[in-house]
């Protein structure tokens, strides 16, 4: 059985080699990204058994992000490559504070391959948490049957459903992401989400305003990420503001929240505090910054334990 399950799109990321407006910008590095990917990379690193349903491109881009995932630990059995569907790309543009602009190249996305019927029910039947994103959906009408029939799935089989909006306004309108969203909410249990996000959705941007209509939803786990500022964590009648911590360097801003989600599920699945969740997850994010990649910098638990201090680092 896994303790996490994903479905999205993964994608070749490629990082520059300098800093400054992509147009001046001569070379770069072959990496790997996905929301939905680097939630399970995180997921798997802290120690939870994770899988990713998607299809890729048969192609060296599609190999290559295959073995990544299989080199992670992750369960790929639900990952197929589609032949005529070139595998995804991203271009990062990174500036010399960390802040990042994204130029996608996801037309004909092998995931357009994959409709509800495709879907494995004994496959999200043995999981946990079945974990989304509002990118899925985003890439095409298409897949909003796709993300409906998992959820629906999930619930039949009482799966817990964690949802991280994670709006791109690259790829669909305000309107048409608060449209399809406030749709999915309803069915959501876990709901990890920038407050940005929910002003779009919602049209709050307070934290506990977010909370409030969050529960009127029926979401009872919900987590409020504000960046630098920390979070805010709501469970069983209890909200917690959590403090930030601080990033010794701020690099790549790419993946924080996906770190950040991945430490609530850990939190979640071992039946930690609220208090002790939300820290741990801010914790986690503040390491992914520190790292220029999507997941290069999401850390493995003892990582995380030396930066809470709970265990010696050892250099030599």
């Amino acid at each position: 059985m896994n303790d996490v399950i994903t479905l999205g799109e993964a994608m070749i990321v490629f990082n520059p080699g300098m800093t400054g407006p992509l147009k001046f910008v001569n070379t770069f590095e072959k990496k790997v990204g996905g929301a939905e990917l680097n939630l399970a990379v995180g997921c798997s690193r802290l120690g939870l058994k994770t899988g990713y349903m998607t299809r890729l491109g048969k192609d060296e881009f599609g190999k290559h992000i295959h073995n990544f995932a299989r080199g992670e630990g992750i369960d790929v059995s639900q990952i197929d490559e589609i032949e005529g569907y070139p595998t995804s790309l991203n271009f990062k543009e990174i500036m010399e504070g960390g802040s990042v602009r994204t130029f996608y190249y996801r037309d004909k996305s092998p995931t357009l391959t994959l409709t509800a019927e495709d879907l494995d029910e004994s496959y999200i039947r043995n999981a946990k948490i079945l974990h989304l994103t509002g990118i899925y959906p985003a890439i095409d009408d298409r897949n909003i049957a796709v993300i409906e029939k998992a959820i629906a799935l999930a619930k039949k089989h009482d799966v817990k459903i964690s949802f991280d909006p994670n709006i791109r306004l690259r790829m669909w309108s305000k309107d048409k992401a608060k449209t399809v969203i406030s749709k999915l909410l309803p069915h959501v249990d876990i709901l990890l989400t920038g407050d940005e996000e929910m002003e779009i959705v919602m049209g709050e941007r307070d934290p506990k305003k977010i909370i409030e209509k969050a529960i009127e939803l029926g979401i009872s786990y919900i987590a409020v990420k504000q960046g630098d500022k920390g979070s805010v964590g709501y469970y069983h009648g209890e909200t917690i503001e959590a403090s930030p911590v601080k990033a010794a360097k701020v690099v790549d801003t790419v993946g924080a929240g996906d770190g950040f989600n991945a430490g609530v599920l850990y939190g979640f699945l071992n039946g930690w505090t609220l208090a002790k969740t939300m820290h741990f997850a801010n914790t986690v994010g503040s390491m992914v910054v520190g790292v220029i990649g999507d997941n290069e910098g999401l850390p493995y638990y003892e990582e995380v334990q030396q930066r809470l201090g709970e265990v010696e680092r050892i250099e030599r």
